[in-house]
């Protein structure tokens, strides 16, 4: 193997070690830099939709920076705090899509956290071959196509679906209950969808604890709740961290569950910049949009990756 290292990659370990480096500077720094210059950019009625940041004027090439559409932003978040709620809604289309997208992503993670863990705990204290079903049950809605998990849930929550049809059923209700289309509905589709992600980082920490631990700790007559508190809870920190990022981040840009089930009432981020790269054509506003968006989220991610080296060092 290592004979294969030296052969194909210059350098032997230090060509393996630099193939994710590669891959961010083609697939995220590359990118993110073409993204930053047209936020810069005005838009124009061209082909790209945009006009070039360097102009050559009397022989010269001169540099034009717009920075319009990061005022825009910084207006509306003005806006945000200084007008009453409806009117921000309508000055502020930008900042409520923030507002709405950050919401939300925390209060997914906070759900999924509450509903995993235990979960994960169960899964990982079973039995081996308990746990091997147990973590395929987990893993079966990746068998299927997310949009028709999420087209399953208009069926569910809408006015003549499985739930109102229930309660009407056995007259528990009079009319149907309003659920599709609303902060209710996405912030349900988002649990469901994004729960696997909080159960699998959590399954293996907890998998690995040493069960000596909880032996010595009931014979010291600790407490069942004393026991999780004291010692499965900490121990298992970095994988909460780590479940938590997984959930929080993709759930911020999530497009397609805000579209579906919430039907233009519940805006994300995602659909304000598919909107602008789309039928707007304001790639320029669509790409200062996501620039801060990026901004937003570099601090959990700095967070994240700072605390795991701190996990990793020796006490």
């Amino acid at each position: 193997m290592k004979a294969l290292l030296r052969r194909w990659l210059p350098g032997g370990r230090s060509g393996v070690i630099a193939i994710p480096y590669v891959w961010l500077l083609f697939f995220f720094v590359l990118p993110f830099f073409f993204v930053l210059k047209i936020s810069f950019a005005e838009p124009d009625i061209a082909q790209p939709p945009y006009s070039p940041l360097l102009k050559q004027e009397e022989n010269k090439t001169v540099v034009t920076l717009d920075t319009t559409k990061y005022k825009t932003i910084s207006g509306e978040v003005e806006a945000f705090f200084e007008l009453p709620w409806n009117e921000a809604k309508e000055a502020s289309q930008y900042v409520v899509a923030y507002w709405n997208a950050l919401k939300l992503a925390f209060f997914t993670m906070l759900f999924t956290l509450l509903i995993g863990y235990p979960l994960a705990y169960n899964i990982a204290r079973s039995s081996e071959a308990t746990r091997n079903t147990l973590l395929m049950l987990v893993m079966i809605p990746f068998w299927t196509s997310f949009l028709l998990r999420v087209y399953a849930w208009i069926g569910i929550l809408k006015d003549n679906g499985v739930i109102n049809n229930l309660l009407l059923g056995m007259g528990l209700i009079s009319e149907p209950i309003p659920m599709l289309y609303s902060p209710f509905s996405v912030l349900l589709g988002m649990v469901y969808n994004y729960l696997p992600f909080m159960i699998l980082p959590l399954y293996a920490h907890l998998v690995k604890l040493d069960g000596r631990l909880f032996e010595a700790a009931a014979d010291l007559g600790a407490k069942p709740w004393t026991t999780f508190f004291q010692i499965t809870l900490p121990l298992s920190k970095a994988g909460i961290i780590a479940g938590c990022m997984m959930v929080f981040i993709p759930a911020v840009g999530e497009y397609v569950i805000p579209a579906l089930l919430g039907g233009g009432d519940v805006v994300f981020i995602g659909n304000k910049l598919m909107d602008d790269f789309g039928a707007n054509l304001d790639w320029p506003q669509a790409s200062a949009v996501a620039v801060i968006m990026l901004i937003l989220l570099s601090g959990p991610i700095i967070w994240f990756h700072r605390f795991e080296q701190k996990m990793q060092e020796p006490e």
